[in-house]
């Protein structure tokens, strides 16, 4: 074989390699959503019945009877990549599948509606500093856990019923600028060093019994 014959079957490979890629074409329409005999989700476009599977860019779940913007790739391979209009009173549902993580990088992120509702079957909340205001709030659960190394409570009327409260700490001083008034069945008051009392009227009323019992009693 000669180099002249070499060449000539070089040159078509070198040819081949030199021609740029193609793109997968792409057919875009619009069409209605609708369910088929089977209860599948289809998109009606023109005389075409096509089924057709939700972009993941497309967080807006389409519903039935929403007009869509679809891109077709192969006869059985058709996205929704949009929802262009949806009917008055349909519920509007943004939904992905596996984790979702929303970042905003040197901004703030706002949420803004007449009503917001959280649900979730655990909710972690991490923050620096939280603060917030509320006319009337409710908090509802089986348990609580409240755990601070301060912890500051103020306000004009404080109610609470308990079935039973135990308190314990290293020191308890309470002040009292009105009435401070106790009502049990039962009531004990016990010190292991000292107990005081002290008024300037100290007034002492047992209607059955009073009785005082120590090593020494001293009156005056």
């Amino acid at each position: 074989m000669t180099e002249t014959t070499t060449l000539e079957h070089a040159a078509p490979r070198a040819r081949r390699r030199r021609e740029p890629s193609k793109a997968i074409a792409g057919e875009w329409c619009v069409g209605i959503v609708g369910t088929d005999a089977g209860g599948a989700q289809v998109v009606i476009s023109g005389d075409l019945q096509l089924r057709a599977r939700r972009a993941a860019s497309c967080l807006l779940e389409p519903a039935a009877g929403d007009s869509v913007a679809c891109l077709r790739i192969a006869p059985q391979e058709v996205w929704i990549m949009a929802v262009l209009q949806r009917e008055e009173g349909t519920a509007n549902v943004l939904r992905c599948a596996g984790n979702l993580r929303i970042a905003v990088d040197g901004g703030a992120l706002e949420l803004e509606a007449a009503r917001v509702g959280l649900k979730s079957e655990e909710l972690d909340i991490a923050a620096q500093k939280t603060r917030v205001a509320t006319d009337t709030a409710d908090l509802v659960g089986r348990e609580f856990h409240l755990i601070g190394t301060s912890i500051k409570v103020v306000g004009s009327v404080l109610s609470s019923v308990m079935e039973r409260v135990q308190h314990f700490s290293r020191h308890y001083l309470r002040t009292t600028d009105g009435i401070d008034r106790v009502a049990a069945t039962h009531l004990e008051c016990e010190a292991k060093q000292l107990l005081r009392l002290e008024g300037e009227h100290t007034l002492v009323n047992g209607r059955e019994l009073i009785k005082a019992r120590g090593a020494q009693i001293h009156f005056g």
